[in-house]
């Protein structure tokens, strides 16, 4: 058949927002009344935004250039800082892992030890690593060690959730196929549920030692050791030079962790 007496070829229309229901609709109105209150209450300003940039630009001015006049202090204030965040990521995965297999509907002991797992995860999660930071530095008093300990009930919480998430999607066939040969729990745990889901579990534990490494800055404004409390030190005598150098030293260690983890997960995964 010639192809001017072909018949049209039936194209699917493009896809289409569906209809918004009345209560969608007012749910959204809800929302974005929500959000224009909000905008309100925080005192968002464009010209306050727009009348503080000469005084922003005068403090970059002031960091220019970089003083390199502790650059030994500040090293090795880094490097505690990586170290809080190592120890603390290496010892809270650790933890983390019988935690989550607790914390794992079909393979935790009990309905009870489920629910308590589940709880004390989600808790560790919901209290700001900065918190347990302070209630630290409290207890043990100032230093790394109570970073290192904020550090490792942060990934607790962190990986705990998902750890458990990760075995919960592993494949449940070869974990029936060793229940039927009668295998106990733990060689279930141990031989098929782990394997399966160890690439989530490395994924998560490299993620982890980044966010451990941006956090591990801050906790050292509380006192928690760290390179932190240089940086704090340097903005409060109005160092801004010092400052300057100090947050490019961060910067560095930073991009040098999601580096080397990106670098792993290619090799390991």
């Amino acid at each position: 058949m010639p192809e001017h007496l072909a018949p049209p070829v039936q194209r699917a229309l493009p896809a289409r927002f569906e209809p918004t229901s009345p209560i969608s609709f007012m749910l959204w109105l809800v929302v974005l009344g929500f959000f224009a209150w909000s905008v309100n209450n925080t005192g968002v300003s464009l010209s306050d935004l727009w009348g503080g940039i000469p005084q922003m630009t005068r403090l970059v001015g002031e960091m220019l250039p970089p003083s390199t006049a502790r650059l030994e202090a500040v090293g090795w204030s880094l490097l505690e800082t990586f170290q809080m965040a190592f120890v603390g990521t290496v010892i809270g995965v650790l933890l983390s892992v019988p935690i989550a297999i607790m914390a794992t509907p079909h393979l935790s002991p009990h309905p009870l030890v489920y629910h308590v797992a589940r709880n004390l995860v989600a808790f560790f999660r919901t209290v700001p690593d900065l918190v347990w930071a302070l209630l630290f530095v409290v207890s043990v008093g100032l230093g790394p060690f109570a970073g290192t300990l904020a550090i490792v009930i942060d990934k607790i919480g962190f990986c705990g959730r998902f750890f458990a998430e990760a075995m919960e999607e592993v494949d449940r066939g070869p974990q029936e196929a060793l229940s039927a040969m009668g295998a106990s729990r733990l060689s279930l745990i141990m031989c098929a549920v782990l394997p399966a889901a160890m690439p989530s579990f490395i994924n998560t534990a490299l993620f982890s030692l980044e966010k451990a490494t941006r956090s591990s800055v801050v906790l050292g404004l509380v006192g928690a050791g760290g390179i932190g409390i240089e940086l704090k030190v340097a903005m409060d005598l109005f160092n801004y030079d010092e400052a300057a150098t100090i947050i490019l030293a961060i910067f560095a260690l930073v991009v040098l962790v999601e580096r080397l983890s990106a670098v792993l997960r290619k090799r390991i995964l």
